[in-house]
């Protein structure tokens, strides 16, 4: 598996359009993206001239009409870029998902004509980074309940205090999706969204977070103090950011699924290899029945990941902007980051298991894909949290 020949057997079950995308994007990101992965995670490096690589490569805007800049494609196309570059830069991977799909694809779907005129151009040249600020250092799992960061109008402004943590690109951003409460008495029904650019006073980075694992993607938090926002920077109605948010929420899931897919394939791929070199006893360790146990383990959960994350992304491609957030489709994109994080744990635990102490190594490959694995079961909505909304949604 795994070679550039015979990299279909990674894509059997889709049409030749899309096994096409996936494969050149798999192409792309082992030439451009691999040879940047162990700096980054080394050092918690980023390389300043990827989004605008990215974009000049035709890897943004993928939802996006091409009058505005775009490729004219679906979340499914999406979800397979997303796929192929976390086989090799997973890190650089879950950065690319943040901007393309949290930041610039909300903007797209919640946006008027003007302001996808005014922002969207430079998000997919590569020329603005995008994230998305929702949690709040007290408002993790309760981020709409328990969320703090105010924004009140003045004049044609909107003046934005509080903090966000743990928001993925936000060191190197030029823009955030914020959501910030309009109407504090009216709790999660009085939130809104807003388009910051970094340049804006008032804002600012007060720490870059360093994480143990997707190392170089960089992940900070950011202040609001009395940082004024223009009002045409608001998305949507004022007190409208919970549909924004919800529906974005779940295309989030959607994406970070193929995430987990392209890190289990990478995974599984090193240890096929490592199992047919690796000698001991005089004879390679994958001719012990307890190695090929563990193969055959990790070859069942990757097939099944494939099949879930294509099926969920594909139903998330006939959905219309906003008609997330609700309903089986609520249910189901939480059950497919649910089964894609449960997955890739099990399968990263067999996979440093295979390789032994060489696994245990900060600095190998597999170790890196390893430490990889508890973000999943935190980040878009704690497994808990997908429980409840599945839970939720079967008892209806």
């Amino acid at each position: 598996m795994g070679n550039n020949d015979e990299s279909t057997a990674w894509s059997h079950s889709l049409s030749a359009d899309r096994r096409e995308i996936l494969d050149s994007a798999d192409r792309y990101a082992r030439a451009e993206l691999y040879p940047l992965s162990e700096r980054m995670d080394a050092e918690e490096w980023w390389p300043f001239d990827i989004m605008q690589r990215l974009g000049k490569a035709g890897y943004l805007g993928i939802t996006t009409p091409s009058q505005l800049g775009g490729l004219d494609s679906d979340v499914f196309t999406a979800g397979l870029i997303a796929q192929a570059f976390a086989r090799w830069n997973h890190a650089l991977a879950l950065s690319w998902v943040v901007h393309e799909n949290l930041c610039l694809n909300n903007i797209l779907a919640n946006a008027n004509d003007e302001q996808r005129t005014r922002f969207l151009p430079r998000l997919c040249s590569g020329e603005w980074i995008g994230a998305l600020g929702l949690t709040e250092p007290g408002a993790g799992s309760d981020a709409l309940g328990s969320m703090r960061t105010t924004a009140r109008r003045d004049g044609d402004d909107y003046v934005l205090n509080g903090t966000k943590i743990f928001i993925t690109n936000g060191p190197v951003a030029d823009i955030v999706l914020v959501y910030a409460k309009t109407d504090p008495a009216k709790g999660p029904k009085g939130i809104s969204a807003f388009v910051v650019e970094t340049s804006t006073p008032g804002f600012s980075v007060a720490q870059k977070l360093e994480k143990m694992g997707w190392r170089g993607s960089q992940t900070g938090e950011l202040v609001f103090d009395e940082c004024r926002v223009p009002a045409a920077n608001r998305l949507g109605e004022e007190n409208s950011g919970v549909r924004v948010v919800m529906s974005g929420l779940d295309l989030e899931r959607a994406m970070i699924s193929p995430l987990c897919l392209g890190i289990c394939e990478r995974a599984l791929e090193l240890s096929i290899d490592y199992a047919k070199t690796r000698v001991q006893f005089g004879k390679p360790i994958g001719e012990f029945q307890m190695i090929q146990s563990r193969l055959a383990d990790m070859y069942v959960a990757v097939e099944t990941l494939r099949g879930f994350s294509y099926q969920v992304l594909a139903r998330c491609a006939e959905l219309g902007h906003g008609e997330g957030g609700r309903g089986e489709i609520h249910a189901l994109t939480a059950a497919s980051i649910l089964y894609a994080a449960n997955s890739m744990n099990k399968v990263l635990d067999d996979a440093v298991q295979i390789h032994g102490g060489s696994g245990y190594i900060w600095e190998s490959e597999i170790n890196r894909l390893f430490r990889a694995t508890k973000l999943m079961e935190i980040g878009a909505g704690t497994t808990e949290v997908r429980k409840l909304i599945i839970a939720g949604e079967l008892l209806k």
